[in-house]
This record gives C-alpha cells, sequence and structure tokens, in this order.
C-alpha cells in the first residue's frame, strides 16, 4: 500500500482509538445523572426535569462516538454462518464488498446528519419538552459520530485490500 493510505490508516485508527476510549466514560457521566435525579427525587419529592433526557442525549453521542472504535475492533455484530469457515485473505474480500455498501449508506446519512444540524442551528430548533434544550449540540455530535465511523469505514477498507493481496497493513 502507498504510504499516504498506510498513514491514513494509522492516523484514522488512532483518532477512533482515542475518542472511543474517551466515549466509554460517558456511561459513568449517564449514572451520575441518573443518581442524581433518583436522589433528587427521593429526598425533595421534586422531578429533575432534564435528566431523562440529557441521558438520551448521552446515550445517542455515546452509541454513535463510540461506533467507530467499534468498528475497528470488530466488536459489531456479524452473521458469519460461512464468513468464520473461510480463511483470512477470503474473509477480506467479502469484508471488501460488504464495506462498500456500508460506506455508500454512512455517505447518506453523513448528508442527511448534517442538513439536520443546519437546520437545527438556522431555526434554532428546540425539543418538545419542559426543558426544551437546543437540538443542535445532539445532531453535531451524531453527524460527528457518523462521520468518524465513515472514516473508519475507508481505513477497514484500506486494511482489508491489503490482506486480501496478502500484504497485511502493519
Amino acid at each position: 500500500m502507498p504510504k499516504v493510505i498506510r498513514l491514513y490508516v494509522h492516523l484514522v485508527d488512532r483518532v477512533n482509538r482515542a475518542i472511543g476510549r474517551v466515549a466509554m466514560y460517558l456511561l459513568f457521566v449517564m449514572g451520575g445523572i441518573q443518581l442524581y435525579s433518583t436522589f433528587s427525587r427521593l429526598l425533595t419529592g421534586m422531578p429533575v426535569n432534564w435528566a431523562l433526557e440529557m441521558t438520551q442525549f448521552l446515550l445517542a453521542t455515546y452509541f454513535l462516538i463510540g461506533a467507530a472504535y467499534s468498528m475497528q475492533e470488530n466488536a459489531h455484530v456479524r452473521m458469519d454462518l460461512l464468513y468464520g469457515q473461510l480463511r483470512p485473505q477470503r474473509q477480506a474480500m467479502v469484508d471488501v464488498i460488504t464495506i462498500l455498501f456500508v460506506i455508500f449508506y454512512l455517505v447518506v446519512m453523513v448528508r442527511g446528519g448534517w442538513s439536520s444540524t443546519e437546520y437545527a442551528i438556522t431555526y434554532n430548533q428546540k425539543n418538545y419538552s419542559s426543558w426544551s434544550p437546543p437540538m443542535w449540540p445532539v445532531k453535531l455530535l451524531m453527524t460527528i459520530g457518523i462521520f468518524l465511523m465513515l472514516l473508519q469505514a475507508i481505513s477497514n477498507l484500506f486494511k482489508d485490500i491489503a490482506i486480501a493481496r496478502g500484504k497485511p497493513i502493519a
């Protein structure tokens, strides 16, 4: 593989690994918010309006920001009735074909996410709830997460092509 492709693969893998490890800690933030909400309700009898919604936003962020790291680590769900019995080079060839569909899907998702984020910023979109938070931050983070997953899918494509050729990228 050309040096620029190896550099791309190493850079994208490093960035997504770092972001994925940081995203793991969002679980603790979500747990903390839910604990605060629970204790607030027990001690004061008053619910915290923003807690559930904020946890939902953090869960969406956690899921999409961490998706690229999950893809990098092959931790996603895979139906491998025949795939697991193939040699690594054949598996890489199957992955090259399937990742092209994933890349197409992610390009469509990034375009839609960006359009939705622009709309939320332009029209100051707010969620319909008593808390009424602005929607653009969560939409932006979701779009960034999908974009990172697109970059990782391209990285995986390059790695699979290299494996299929018998010269893996180290």
